[in-house]
């Protein structure tokens, strides 16, 4: 048993605190502080995160009911949700998202060979998509999304070597998709899978012209002549591989090279998708594999969503939600480092119960995080006592 430190206290040790002491002298984010602190804005604000606290006044109290265990997790002060509704509204939400961005670097440094196929073929491959967060316009003003309707959109680069948010930008939910492109940062020789949503072949030109592969899927009212057709081997689903230029005025002079033109079939399901991307050095099957692994970003959206508190939230101000949706970025990414630095066993989500129910419990991190040999040993029941042996 660990007479120390709680659960919660080693977790928040896997945090370079330096780091973000750091951003807080950058953004003079404590200026004017007396008692309480950016760090302990952070600390409260992210054990909100890991045990879905409702409202601040829930956070009030349970912490109220732990206050003699709050110290050595840098909780100094006397937490009151007029105190935590302030500091949401003042301090700048990007120190949050530029912290986010230095446990990016460590989370993709030790998740650097997770995804085996991607070695294999040497890419670096990331998914874009967004996701929509439905708010009330008449809390959220300033979420302009439909008449009736407000919502704030994520827009979410996802590197598919370790599932880890690279980039995210929130804009109001009016913003469409195919604008996030205008700000999404290329790096020369990596691919970028987007769905059919994302289908603007001036900006597409901008990441051809940045040394940069995309994929997509061809609309319906797709227009292109075919220049020349590839082999292709039709026992593996492919029905042709072709390479083509856009037809039309806009379309061409917006994009002036040749393309590449996948027709395919899934064996599993019998559906035909038709992809389009700039890429020819791949065969036409890895073009479709690519693809496919697209849906890790939507299963990324759906565990955020699930685990993390970012559909209900603790102030209504642009910063105290764009805010809070960085914390929980950060939140992820803390779950993420520690499972792969103590090995755990356990899924991110069974983690996060874990803190969520222990946080405030001194035990072994390891310990808590890993399947104890001793229970293993009495769930063999080939080395369990017989009752009835005489």
């Amino acid at each position: 048993m660990n007479s120390g430190k709680s659960l919660l206290s080693q977790v928040l040790l896997y945090i370079p605190k330096y780091q973000f002491d750091k951003l807080v002298i950058e953004f003079n984010a404590n200026y004017r502080a007396r008692e309480f602190s950016v760090w302990e804005q952070y600390v409260c604000m992210a054990f909100a995160q890991f045990t879905y606290r409702d409202s601040l006044r829930d956070i009030e109290g349970c912490l109220e009911a732990f206050n003699n265990k709050l110290y050595h997790c840098g909780i100094r002060s006397k937490v009151a949700k007029s105190t935590l509704a302030y500091w949401n509204n003042r301090t700048d939400w990007r120190l949050f998202s530029s912290y986010a961005q230095h446990l990016i670097s460590r989370a993709k440094k030790i998740y650097v060979d997770d995804n085996e196929t991607l070695q294999e073929l040497n890419l670096t491959v990331f998914a874009f998509d967004s996701t929509t967060i439905d708010l009330c316009l008449n809390l959220f003003p300033w979420a302009k999304f439909r008449k009736a309707k407000g919502a704030i959109k994520a827009h979410t680069l996802l590197d598919l070597n370790g599932n880890i948010p690279t980039w995210i930008l929130l804009t109001n939910g009016s913003v469409h998709d195919v604008n996030a492109l205008d700000y999404l940062p290329i790096e020369s020789g990596a691919y970028y899978v987007m769905d059919r949503g994302y289908i603007d072949f001036k900006r597409l030109y901008t990441i051809t012209q940045h040394n940069g592969n995309w994929i997509t899927r061809a609309k319906d009212n797709f227009s292109f002549i075919r220049m020349y057709s590839n082999i292709c081997d039709r026992s593996i689903g492919l029905i042709c591989d072709q390479v083509i230029k856009l037809e039309g005025h806009y379309a061409s002079n917006n994009y002036p090279d040749k393309l590449r033109r996948i027709k395919y079939r899934d064996p599993v399901t019998n559906k035909t998708y038709v992809f389009i991307t700039n890429c020819f050095t791949l065969d036409a099957i890895v073009i479709c594999q690519l693809y496919k692994m697209r849906w890790h970003v939507e299963l990324f959206f759906k565990w955020v969503k699930q685990n993390l508190k970012i559909k209900s939230f603790y102030g209504t101000s642009t910063n105290a939600v764009y805010s809070q949706i960085w914390i929980a970025v950060i939140t992820y990414l803390i779950i993420a480092i520690i499972k792969k630095e103590i090995k755990s066993d356990f899924s991110m989500a069974k983690l996060l119960q874990i803190i969520s129910v222990g946080c405030f419990e001194k035990i072994e991190i390891n310990q808590a995080f890993k399947i104890n040999d001793i229970d293993q040993n009495a769930a063999n029941p080939s080395e369990q006592l017989n009752l009835f042996d005489f």
